[in-house]
């Protein structure tokens, strides 16, 4: 089933400290094109949300906002224990000194060495991106499947509607046929007419022009051709409209397609009816071609 370029999705989450928001979506484009708004300090993370959305997705212009915040709370603070130790150490080898010379040294307190630089540090994660980046490219996966129900969900109601359109186009067509039947008989008097036209004018015209221009004018009547391609355009895009994937392209071309023998129709008609139909033709076309627009 096709699928429109049209797509919203948002979520939310958070990871330690950290909370977020974000919101994907998408309209109609040539080609694909993606504006990613991410923390630039999340090393990786745009290049990741990257390579995710180009194998996803084909075409569309494509917008990810997010909103990063974090707690204002007192970080945990890690005791560094070989600075500990260390400070130990120093601390009896300091001692022994003292009391070889004899000196007396005042009692040492925790919180002296406590408050002696390096000894708390920080949790490790506090400066590290590296965890928030894993967390928000796992949860991304959901965002995006979301986003893809609704471009899918979107491209069923433009299925219902190009194919509500083709049925037109189908039924218009064999109007068509039927009209170009009808005149006939008006044609061949017609074409009688033009050949006597001609035959009272060939006075030392070459027999084989003359074939010619006879058979032009039988050509320029005949509509034929173009009924047969507009069927078979709409076999095609009947296809084209069950097919999973990246269809759009192609129906857009398909859609030119139409037009000309539209065109061609109406160039062809010598006739108010058929010219009418014709007209009519065109008119369910461009209305395709607008819906088109927004097939992936």
């Amino acid at each position: 089933m096709i699928r429109s370029m049209t797509g919203f999705a948002s979520g939310k989450g958070a990871h330690g400290p950290h909370r977020w928001t974000w919101e994907l979506r998408s309209v109609n484009g040539k080609g694909l094109d993606m504006r990613l708004r991410v923390p630039e300090w999340l090393t990786g993370l745009e290049t990741a949300l990257r390579g995710t959305l180009t194998k996803s997705l084909s075409r569309g212009n494509v917008t990810l906002s997010m909103r990063l915040s974090r707690d204002e709370t007192t970080p945990e603070l890690v005791l560094n224990q070989a600075g500990m130790a260390a400070a130990l150490d120093a601390l009896v080898q300091t001692q022994e000194m003292a009391a070889e010379r004899g000196v007396v040294l005042s009692p040492s307190r925790a919180t002296d060495l406590l408050a002696m630089k390096g000894m708390m540090d920080a949790g490790n994660d506090a400066d590290d991106p590296a965890p928030l980046v894993a967390q928000l490219s796992t949860e991304f996966t959901a965002l995006l499947e979301a986003f893809i129900d609704m471009r899918r969900s979107e491209g069923e109601a433009l299925a219902d509607v190009l194919t509500a359109q083709l049925d037109q186009v189908a039924a218009l067509t064999v109007k068509a046929a039927e009209l170009a039947e009808l005149r006939k008989g008006k044609m061949a008097d017609a074409l009688r007419e033009n050949l006597a036209r001609v035959l009272d004018n060939a006075q030392g015209v070459d027999a084989e022009r003359l074939a010619q221009e006879l058979a032009l004018i039988a050509v320029k009547s005949d509509i034929t051709e173009e009924i047969d391609r507009l069927k078979a355009h709409v076999t095609a895009a009947r296809d084209l409209l069950g097919q999973d994937g990246a269809v759009g392209r192609k129906l857009d071309f398909l859609m030119q397609e139409f037009n000309r023998e539209a065109n061609t129709l109406c160039s062809k008609a010598q006739s108010a009816d058929l010219t009418s139909v014709g007209l009519e033709l065109k008119a369910v076309i461009d209305q395709m071609r607008e819906q088109v627009q927004n097939v992936e």
